[in-house]
């Protein structure tokens, strides 16, 4: 995972809201017995949430930038020992 603060979390929940319905109508469409569809869809919810916490985007790169930056000039009290 990329990022646990809160909006992490809040980035996961906005993906699990669109990624459960497709999860689960694939799950409906493999119960039924149509397995290409059903498999499909469900790794297409699969791919919506992975690609969400391990891609990472255009707005990503500034934070990381600025996490590296911060962790060069600001030591915690542990490292400074």
């Amino acid at each position: 995972m990329k990022d646990t603060g809160i909006m992490g979390t809040i980035s996961l929940a906005a993906t699990l809201v669109f990624a459960l319905p497709v999860g689960l109508l694939g799950l409906q469409f493999l119960l039924d017995g149509r397995v290409m569809l059903g498999g499909g869809f469900v790794a297409v919810a699969v791919l919506m949430v992975a690609l969400q916490e391990y891609l990472t985007t255009p707005t990503d790169v500034p934070t990381s930038v600025a996490e590296r930056a911060i962790g060069k000039v600001a030591k915690s009290p542990d490292e400074e020992e």
